[in-house]
């Protein structure tokens, strides 16, 4: 019954590996998706019209924000005139790499699927996920770790999460993905690692040998313009991460912790100003 609310779980890229240009001028990629616990909420309450409303007022709460095109793309899909208010708590940074604003359509396309009782199949909720944004099909489909190729769209569920506790950290720099696909340096004519392996090696393991593997080819640029998000790396690895990394096209860094002390001390280490999250071993969507 409406009206109620939904949290909307963000995620990070365990390794980022862009492999190509296609004809129409998407990047092609591999990488491995894991959700991470910070999210947005969505209040969903009864409404003729598609409204939106915003706790960041920076966000555009038009045509422009994903959640009302998903709520209208549905909408058409389905052929009803329903409508629906919605409230978004925003928590998860933008330009920050970490998918929110896709999880957010997915959470809409989910919920609205089941409130307006559509009934479309998981292809019909697929295509029009891909059509809103290449992320929001994982958010829509997999609860834990997913290995995705092509434009990201192309899911492998892996059923398994991550043995980590994850930091996470936005250093207050906004890096829209435009700016990083035309500035990243390309390197599409070497050996790609097995990603989908050294995961399942990783997690279900222990093999810690493997982190080398996880590259996020967007990190150099960053680095280069953003000295402030290569600092961040560097406090997590010298606080005992076993491994830190751009997450997406950033700016926002994650690092790996083996042990929950040692994950706090780091998260005191780094500026009070910085939003940061923590997410336990184990964590899924399902939580």
């Amino acid at each position: 019954m409406l009206p109620f609310s939904v949290k909307s779980f963000a995620k990070i890229n365990l390794g980022l590996l862009i492999t190509g240009k296609r004809a129409d001028g998407y990047h092609t990629l591999e990488t491995i998706f894991a959700p991470i616990n910070w999210y947005d909420v969505i209040e969903f309450s009864e409404s003729e019209a598609v409204l939106m409303s915003c706790s960041n007022v920076t966000l555009p709460v038009d045509d422009n924000n994903l959640c009302i095109r998903a709520a209208k793309s549905l909408k058409q899909f389905a052929g009803i005139s329903h409508g629906v208010t919605m409230k978004l708590n925003k928590q998860v940074p933008f330009g920050a790499g970490l998918g929110g604003g896709s999880s957010d359509a997915a959470t809409v396309l989910r919920v609205l699927n089941d409130i307006w009782q559509v009934k479309a199949s998981s292809g019909d909720l697929h295509a029009i996920a891909v059509a809103l944004g290449a992320d929001v099909p994982y958010f829509l489909e997999i609860k834990g770790l997913a290995y995705a190729r092509g434009i990201g769209d192309d899911l492998n569920d892996l059923g398994f999460t991550l043995p980590y506790y994850v930091v996470t950290v936005f250093p207050e720099e906004h890096i829209s993905t435009v700016w990083a696909y035309k500035n990243f340096y390309p390197r599409f004519d070497r050996e790609l690692p097995d990603l989908k392996k050294c995961a399942t090696e990783l997690c279900l393991s222990g093999k810690k040998e493997v982190l080398p593997v996880f590259e996020n080819d967007f990190e150099a640029a960053v680095f280069d313009h953003f000295p402030a998000v290569r600092l961040v790396k560097s406090a997590l690895l010298n606080a005992g991460s076993v491994f830190a990394s751009l997450s997406g096209s950033g700016s926002a860094v994650f690092g790996l912790f083996e042990r929950e002390g040692e994950a706090l001390a780091a998260m005191k280490l780094l500026p009070e100003a910085f939003r940061m999250s923590l997410t336990p071993p184990g964590f899924s969507m399902e939580q």
